[in-house]
């Protein structure tokens, strides 16, 4: 008899799992950090496509206003296409991408809806309206 309760002894005092480590549990785990709105400038958007090649200029107007007037490089994607398409065409969700638009309403919604879906790396900076730069278009 001995020699059975001295192995149970042992394994109660040491037990086989640490049922007081609170951090393995699911609900006290840190979630993922939620991406947040970034408003920039103009002027910061020029710099940052100035300076890093891995950027992704993204125009959420209409295509007929994409054909008129555009900063170069710029892909299109509709604001009310966004949902549909965005990861489709915008594979990376840790890319870094410059949102626009005519007038800054369209882009801060759009931005808005690519950080619900995920995306990490989202910078608004507003209208076309307001971009000093060079643009192509009138096609």
């Amino acid at each position: 008899m001995k020699f059975f309760l001295i192995p149970m002894l042992i394994m109660s005092l040491t037990g086989c799992s640490n049922s007081n480590d609170a951090t393995l549990t699911p609900q006290n785990q840190a979630a993922p950090q939620k991406a947040e709105y970034k408003k920039i400038t103009p002027e910061q958007a020029k710099k940052m496509i100035d300076e890093k090649t891995d950027i992704i200029l993204l125009d959420v107007r209409t295509d007929a206003e994409f054909k008129e007037k555009r900063i170069a490089n710029s892909i299109l994607i509709p604001d009310y296409e966004i949902k549909a398409k965005a990861e489709e065409i915008l594979k990376d969700k840790n890319a870094a991408i410059l949102v626009y638009c005519r007038s800054g309403r369209r882009s801060a919604s759009a931005s808005q809806q690519l950080i619900a879906m995920g995306y990490q790396n989202i910078y608004d900076f507003g209208g076309i309206i307001d971009w000093p730069y060079e643009t192509i278009g009138g096609e």
